[in-house]
């Protein structure tokens, strides 16, 4: 499973991390992804999915 979010397909980018001196070093950002069982195709399936898309409601938790 990659590390991307299965509704919206935000994933990790990478970037510069600048130390007090201005050095800049390779870092990676990544997203807030937390697993989650949503219903996904008529299905409840557990997968990765961004606290954006949980907050905003484009998740459908299934009933219980």
């Amino acid at each position: 499973m990659s590390f991307k979010c299965k509704i919206c397909g935000k994933a990790k980018h990478s970037g510069n991390s600048y130390s007090h001196s201005h050095t800049a070093t390779k870092r990676v950002f990544k997203p807030n992804l937390q697993k989650q069982r949503i219903v996904l195709d008529n299905k409840v399936q557990s997968v990765l999915v961004c606290t954006t898309c949980i907050k905003s409601g484009r998740v459908i938790k299934p009933k219980a």
